[in-house]
């Protein structure tokens, strides 16, 4: 079960990681620099993030992606039903989760060497929506064609982001990238 305490914590955690690879680099930062910083063990920095690039990667976002996917209506093309679900899911990131993830996205987008750990991350979200299309009756492969599409998409508007304008949102860039998927004449 998820505590507040252990909520709060991983948050101090990203936090004090986020302030590190912005100050001195990701490449000079290292995971016990972060657990002092977050004041913590190294110890409870592994038990909420597994490797030092899971802070910036991975997020608890897949279960609930996922839902919002399979929230869609069953009649729909496996392409729709996770356009839509990937739309319906962006509704329900908070402005602080937007700040502290453009963060994140910014440090990545520098990073070349985090980029493989990206497709590690996607491979994660691909397989949590794949599971729950083929769960509904969709055959697995159309399911990870439409999966996959929608998610390159999602990518490359998350990577942009990291260094579009300030006002322009991840939300924004994301309707974008899932406009260019959808049916002819559907709404964004």
């Amino acid at each position: 079960m998820v505590t507040p305490r252990t909520l709060r914590t991983r948050a101090r955690i990203l936090d004090a990681a986020l302030d590190l690879f912005e100050r001195q680099g990701y490449d000079a930062t290292t995971v016990n620099q972060i657990a002092e910083a977050a004041d913590v063990t190294p110890m409870t920095f592994f038990r909420h993030f597994a490797t030092k690039d899971a802070v910036l990667v991975t997020d608890p976002y897949d279960p609930l992606i996922a839902e919002a996917v399979a929230a869609q209506p069953a009649d729909l093309p496996p392409l729709e039903r996770t356009r839509r679900g990937l739309l319906a899911a962006l509704g329900d990131i908070t402005p602080t989760e937007d700040a502290t993830a453009r963060r994140r996205v910014a440090l990545v987008a520098r990073s070349p060497s985090l980029r493989a750990a990206v497709a590690v991350g996607t491979d994660a979200t691909q397989e949590a929506i794949v599971e729950r299309l083929v769960g509904d009756g969709v055959e697995r492969l159309d399911a990870a064609i439409a999966t996959s599409a929608c998610l390159a998409a999602t990518t490359t508007a998350l990577l942009a982001w990291g260094s579009a304008p300030g006002d322009v949102t991840l939300s924004d860039l994301v309707r974008r990238a899932l406009a260019h998927l959808a049916p002819a004449g559907a709404a964004s």
